[in-house]
């Protein structure tokens, strides 16, 4: 397995974790303290999961699964695929903890416009993925 796959799928898990450390401490304070999520402690729940999890995920094993690309593909290239993963692995990141810094305190434009710009690295980064990735999605063998 290629090291960048193997970043993709260890990156994967370690927002895994980090999303079932908020889901339990959310789930702890609201039933042993009443006090209930705000919306911003719920998208950084949900972006950890949904974006940091599942599709780095998919990503990666996307990356390790689909055929090889054709001789002479020009669009298919690793170093897009590299650039795709430190844009959503990075703008992941920096999403989770804006949206925790932003419950937490009032961080003003700066640290809204962090999370504004580490949402728009998460579209970049899944969309470069899959302009790369898209010569690879063909039938083989049959």
């Amino acid at each position: 397995m290629h090291s960048l796959i193997r970043r993709y799928l260890k990156t994967a898990i370690g927002f895994l974790a980090v999303g079932l450390a908020l889901g339990g401490w959310m789930m702890v304070r609201r039933e042993l303290s009443g006090v209930y999520p705000s919306a911003y402690v719920v998208s950084a729940h949900t972006h950890a999961i949904l974006v940091g999890f599942v599709m780095l995920m998919i990503l990666g094993v996307a990356l390790w699964l689909f055929p090889r690309p054709e001789k002479g593909d020009v669009r298919y290239q690793p170093r897009i695929a590299e650039a795709a993963y430190w844009l959503v692995a990075v703008g992941t990141g920096v999403r989770v903890a804006g949206e925790l810094l932003r419950a937490a305190i009032d961080g003003g434009a700066w640290l809204r416009w962090a999370v504004v710009l580490s949402g728009f690295a998460q579209i970049a980064g899944i969309a470069l993925f899959f302009y790369t990735m898209w010569s690879r999605i063909r039938p083989v063998g049959s």
